[in-house]
């Protein structure tokens, strides 16, 4: 089961890739082939198999030799890899709705990484009806109060609104205060508190790597988008478990 899980989230992982380029170039999610985004030649099947394709190509297009980004592979394995990890927290038990749904968000959170990693910005047209299923998941579901979800939302887009408010758009853009609140609203109140101080966390761990390998200055905007993303993607795989581990530390 595993290695079915790997597969289907490999494929996950490509449409994904696809669903990123097309959503900067203005194509259809779901319209059109595949084409090479150099050359323009539609790819054929051979070309899009995850992972493998990019390896016996040399990560060049067949057609017209150009260098494919190491985004693709990457993304693929990622997706696969959270994919196993949350099958695992569900002991397999992959028809459980509610794996489906964090499988949801999982697959947005990473569009909206990838995204903003490339091009310093995140899409309204993401984020909003992503906001809109959240919402519409804790009324019906029961898994997590309508309340929660609305808290979660209201608290981490309102600390974002108050720092691009108070720093006039400086400190962190406005796509991120949007962000807020769907990050909120998928983790609920507690959890994103978590996942916000992991995103600080996160992202000073990259800014001083950057900062040493001469990568970026300190003058230099990071994509925060990415930190936020991938903190909620642990949180949504294992914030009950740091939540707990935490409270025994602490004894509270």
């Amino acid at each position: 089961m595993f290695f079915a899980v790997f597969i289907f989230g490999l494929i996950i992982g490509s449409f994904l890739n696809a669903a990123i380029f097309r959503l900067h170039s203005g194509e259809g999610i779901v319209s059109g082939r595949s084409k090479c985004v150099h050359c323009g030649h539609v790819l054929e099947a051979r070309d899009l198999v995850p992972v493998l394709s990019f390896i016996f190509l040399r990560g060049r297009c067949r057609y017209c030799k150009a260098r494919i980004s190491w985004q693709y592979p990457i993304v693929e394995l990622i997706t696969s890899i959270a994919f196993i990890l949350l099958a695992s927290n569900y002991e397999l038990r992959i028809t459980n709705y509610e794996f489906w749904i964090q499988a949801f968000f999982i697959c947005t959170f990473i569009i909206i990484a990838v995204y903003d990693y490339k091009h310093y910005l995140i899409l309204d047209k993401v984020v909003f009806p992503s906001l809109g299923f959240a919402f519409v998941f804790a009324a019906v579901s029961g898994q997590q109060p309508i309340v929660n979800s609305l808290l979660g939302a209201l608290a981490i887009a309102g600390f974002f609104g108050l720092q691009y408010l108070l720093s006039k758009g400086r400190w962190i853009g406005l796509g991120d205060v949007k962000f807020g609140l769907l990050f909120g609203a998928v983790l609920g109140l507690k959890l994103s508190v978590a996942g916000l101080f992991l995103a600080y966390f996160i992202g000073a761990l990259a800014g001083m790597a950057l900062l040493a390998l001469n990568r970026k200055k300190l003058s230099d905007k990071l994509p925060f988008g990415v930190f936020l993303s991938t903190a909620a993607i642990v949180v949504l795989l294992y914030g009950e478990k740091i939540l707990a581990w935490y409270e025994n530390l602490t004894g509270l």
